[in-house]
């Protein structure tokens, strides 16, 4: 029998840490507004994020729960925390579900009732996900990009953000362009093997997924441009606005290049250690600062 330690940090890692860099997003919404200057700010989005994490956590520990006797006959995934036998299939569950109630709650008494309500939503969608809707062609790749979405938008609804059209399609079309990617990336890796990291895999073709991301790619950079052409509500010295497309979309263009060689299946180490795009989202953050700004 697994110690308590050992079940401890047997739970943290089916919490899965490294994703919870994707919660960042949550800024998203009042960091296009410009409304990051304050303390009050700060700690709502803290809270928020912490919120999310322990949601998004409380998926992947039900969906290991839930898979640990397919996770078992995979060569890689047999060695998470459940499959494995280190962290009981019952308090993977059990964990899950307080987590999810719990961030629930916390939102609907912190945060306000509509934050509750999208938290809500985002955990219905993903148990949904998890049981059934990852087995349903397109279906699955909408789900998970909506999952970013909802990131991007909670932090605007918790500060009571008016969201413009232009960021929900941006940001829509740029979490299926990731998310096709990374299936794209999947599906080339596991061709003349024989099995896939995803049952789903073996139904798209790699022509089909190429035409996903390339799809997505294109909408979120004509989203993006459209809303760089808008008139600003305070005209700056320079066009800051439409010189962050040149940030934006060499930064879209850098990251297809590791979609179109099938090495996108790990959308957080790409965007953490490739160098090249790391100074191109911080000439992007540059420019679309100050165009927040009004210089």
């Amino acid at each position: 029998m697994p110690a308590r330690g050992g079940r401890a940090l047997g739970l943290l890692r089916t919490a899965r840490p490294r994703q919870w860099v994707k919660n960042v997003l949550v800024l998203a919404a009042p960091a296009a507004a410009g409304r990051l200057g304050s303390w009050h700010t700060g700690a709502r989005l803290a809270l928020v994020f912490a919120l999310f994490t322990a949601a998004a956590s409380a998926v992947y520990l039900l969906n290991d729960a839930r898979d640990a006797e397919a996770d078992r006959a995979h060569p890689a995934k047999r060695r998470r925390p459940v499959a494995s036998g280190q962290v009981p299939v019952a308090l993977a569950a059990a964990t899950g579900g307080l987590l999810g109630l719990g961030s629930a709650v916390a939102a609907a008494l912190l945060c306000g009732p509509l934050t509750a309500t999208l938290l809500v939503a985002y955990l219905a969608m993903q148990v949904a996900y998890c049981v059934r809707l990852k087995h349903v062609l397109v279906v699955d790749l909408a789900v998970v990009a909506t999952g970013f979405l909802m990131r991007a938008m909670i932090g605007g609804v918790a500060l009571g953000i008016p969201l413009s059209r232009w960021f929900l399609i941006t940001t829509g079309f740029g979490a299926l362009f990731m998310v096709a990617a990374k299936r794209y990336s999947e599906a080339v890796q596991m061709e003349g093997s024989d099995g896939a990291t995803r049952a789903l895999l073996t139904q798209y073709t790699t022509g089909y997924l190429r035409f996903v991301w390339q799809l997505a790619a294109g909408t979120a950079v004509l989203g993006y441009c459209l809303w760089a052409l808008e008139a600003a509500p305070v005209e700056p010295s320079l066009p800051w606005r439409q010189l962050s497309v040149v940030a934006f979309v060499l930064g879209v263009l850098r990251y297809a290049v590791f979609a179109d060689r099938g090495a996108a299946g790990a959308p957080e180490d790409v965007v953490l250690r490739d160098r090249p795009l790391a100074v191109i989202g911080l000439a992007w953050a540059a420019l679309y600062g100050m165009s927040v700004a009004g210089l």
